[in-house]
């Protein structure tokens, strides 16, 4: 399935940093038809260890990892949402990707200048959200006004609709996001149509930098104040070091295990943030495998088999009979197919089964 995250930020907070740092790890694009062929979009490798095990094990002639794309998006500031820089532009583009990363700078240099002139984290979420949440009010007013003829002559569907954009008009009003308005199973889709920029979920890019001064190292009061207010949103949220994950993308192998033992860089925060960015969105990989291709397909999660089969094609879907199903790792321990059918391992499901991350697929149709 195709999946985009737009990286948005205000200023010099290190967005492009981070975007470049990305498309050092980018994927070859034929891969996945689904993808823009614009330099301002990365398509990156969803980390994942089980993939290259299973290729391996099959010797297959060849991987295909699991994809995210990450679209970079000119640089928001204050009153984008009335058209402000690039303003327009910026939120036409934000509202075609599926997530949002939200680059928050979390170190101070005074050879990088801050828009508005201190770095405070916790002001600048408040800035872009501002402009989300401003620009979603005027979707959601010009909607109200666009049904308001089918409300006046009792259209059912109208009135209901009018119903559920009042309670987001409302929390909009109060300076919250859209999706923190419940809302039933009923009421998702009419939402979800609107494409409202709010209802996106939204992971948080804590920035820092290599010989700055870190709100994180030094916990600064303002850092813990950023932690709170994250923790009060519910927020998903990684710290990354763009500058050291862009020199770190351009080396290979040992030498940079090496470089990043040296910088005291533990974690590879890159792969955490496309990790996390899957996690966000609720997504899950399943695999296929055999001597001429092993493969990660994403899906979401709770997806019954048929529904999971569409994400190869969509005759998986209408056409199901059945589908032949081995956790990975029990597959590895088992050698190979067959004997893991001997064991009971490999298992025959229907059309109601749930399939579970990490599930290696065999379709029937």
């Amino acid at each position: 399935m195709a999946l985009a995250i737009g990286i948005v930020g205000l200023p010099n907070v290190g967005k492009s940093t981070l975007f470049n740092a990305l498309t050092k790890k980018s994927v070859p694009a034929e891969n996945y038809p689904f993808c823009t062929i614009d330099p301002s979009v990365g398509v990156v490798e969803v980390p994942d260890e089980r993939l290259h095990k299973l290729a391996e094990f099959s010797k297959t002639q060849k991987t295909i990892p699991a994809a995210v794309e990450f679209v970079d998006i000119a640089g928001l500031v204050k009153g984008a949402s009335e058209g402000e820089g690039l303003g327009n532009q910026f939120l036409s583009h934000i509202r075609e990707t599926d997530a949002i990363a939200e680059v928050v700078r979390i170190f101070e240099d005074d050879n990088v200048i801050h828009v508005h002139g201190k770095v405070d984290p916790v002001s600048d979420i408040e800035t872009i959200n501002l402009e989300l949440i401003l620009a979603d009010e005027q979707t959601v007013m010009k909607r109200l006004a666009n049904i308001e003829k089918d409300v006046k002559r009792g259209d059912k569907e109208a009135i209901k609709e009018k119903e559920i954009l009042q309670k987001i008009s409302e929390a909009l009003a109060h300076g919250k996001l859209a999706r923190t308005v419940p809302l039933t199973l009923e009421e998702s889709p009419m939402v979800r149509a609107m494409h409202l920029l709010t209802m996106k979920p939204i992971l948080y890019v804590l920035n820092k930098k290599a010989g700055g001064k870190n709100l994180d190292e030094t916990k600064d009061h303002r850092y813990t104040a950023l932690l709170e207010y994250l923790n009060v949103l519910g927020a998903h949220y990684v710290v990354v070091d763009a500058g050291v994950e862009h020199d770190l993308s351009q080396l290979d192998g040992e030498e940079k295990e090496v470089f990043r033992a040296e910088l005291g860089v533990k974690d590879d925060g890159i792969n955490n943030l496309i990790k996390k960015s899957y996690e966000l969105l609720g997504l899950e990989t399943y695999f296929t495998t055999g001597e001429a291709e092993t493969r990660a397909w994403t899906i979401k999660k709770g997806s019954t088999a048929p529904v999971a089969g569409m994400a190869i094609h969509t005759d998986f879907r209408d056409k199901f009979i059945r589908a032949e199903i081995i956790f990975w790792e029990d597959l590895l321990d088992a050698g190979s197919f067959a004997n893991a059918k001997e064991k009971g391992l490999l298992r025959t499901e229907g059309k109601e089964y749930i399939v579970k991350d990490g599930d290696v697929i065999e379709f029937r149709v």
